[in-house]
């Protein structure tokens, strides 16, 4: 049936990539629509920044992957634009990215680097939008990079969201809890590839890795699932994406993990800080293997912040933003969005952008 799905998709590419393309478009007064190379960290980096009113609180996301681009997933996020300037950041080694500048372009990759360039994209936003903050989405592997961005320039954010939120520093509950999972999935063969591994991750090779994640993916079960529900079938239909920008995806995401591998087998939150100077917000799918729920909960309790929520999304894995979007937003209206409103650009001593 999956397989099916996936030939569909394929088949009439054409059509859902036109049908899309009408469904995105923005006819309002105060509308700003813009992809585009910028400078960002001495390269050119692709961004997309879409909204039904600038004015708008800004959502910056800082995706997965590593090196996954969120951009193919507008679609799913078209009802947020009405209440949110949504941008999209094709990162160092990722996407369009990655295209552009290719692996002698990129450089040497580390989070800290990466976290460096998305505390420059979140400048560059402000001072394009005029807005003294923005609010931060970190996602799955994006959420090592939100978390860093997020303790070293606070006073740029409203608040942190986490989702898939990546907990590094508890291999051995993870190891029990994708056990669990793939046998309950019926997965023999998984289970014995899991258990020769071990739950150390520093001893793991980028290919027993490799192995591990399709394991995973192949064992959710009664949610949407990540690589055939969401990933493959927004890429095969994003208007904004040709076939070589699906290439430069999977070139720039195996580049991209060659450089980040060992830097994430070997991190550990609990060593690097858990305290946080500014709101902090967990929206964690309620049957996530992948970065599993109860880490997630794990890492909010330990957390120190001046304000903090946990919700979960209902029937949902992992990217639950885009597989449940609409209770996403709801959180996301109804915790997060007061604190950025009224938004910056209506205080008396910040112009309005035109």
């Amino acid at each position: 049936m999956k397989q099916n799905h996936m030939l569909n998709q394929m088949f009439f590419r054409k059509r859902n990539r036109s049908n899309h393309a009408k469904a995105l478009q923005i006819n309002t007064p105060n509308k700003i629509v813009e992809s585009r190379y910028v400078p960002i960290g001495g390269i050119d980096q692709w961004i997309t920044i879409r909204g039904e009113d600038r004015s708008n609180p800004i959502l910056l996301f800082i995706h997965g992957g590593p090196a996954s681009p969120y951009s193919i997933f507008s679609p799913l996020l078209r009802a947020w634009e009405k209440h949110f300037t949504v941008v999209q950041w094709d990162q160092r080694g990722a996407g369009k990215t990655f295209g552009l500048n290719g692996k002698e372009g990129s450089g040497t990759i580390t989070f800290d680097l990466l976290a460096a360039d998305g505390i420059e994209v979140t400048e560059y936003l402000l001072g394009k939008l005029g807005h003294s903050k923005l609010i931060l989405i970190g996602s799955s592997v994006g959420s090592l990079i939100g978390v860093r961005m997020a303790q070293h320039r606070p006073a740029l954010f409203y608040a942190y969201v986490g989702t898939d939120q990546n907990v590094p520093g508890h291999p051995d509950r993870m190891y029990e809890i994708s056990l669990q999972a793939v046998r309950a999935a019926g997965n023999a063969k998984g289970v014995k590839l899991l258990e020769k591994m071990g739950p150390d991750p520093s001893s793991w090779s980028r290919h027993d890795y490799d192995k591990r994640n399709r394991v995973l993916v192949k064992s959710i079960q009664n949610v949407p699932n990540m690589i055939t529900d969401l990933i493959m079938p927004s890429m095969l239909s994003s208007p904004e994406h040709q076939i070589r920008d699906m290439m430069d995806i999977f070139k720039g995401m195996s580049f991209t993990l060659g450089h980040l591998f060992h830097e994430m087998m070997r991190m550990d939150f609990t060593k690097e800080g858990m305290r946080f100077e500014l709101p902090v917000f967990i929206f964690q799918g309620d049957s996530d293997i992948i970065t599993p729920t109860e880490l997630a909960k794990t890492f909010y309790d330990e957390l120190q912040a001046p304000r903090k929520e946990f919700a979960l999304i209902r029937s949902a894995g992992h990217l639950a933003c885009f597989a449940r979007a609409d209770q996403f937003l709801e959180e996301l209206i109804t915790r997060v969005r007061p604190l950025a409103v009224p938004a910056a650009w209506a205080q008396k001593d910040i112009p309005i952008p035109v």
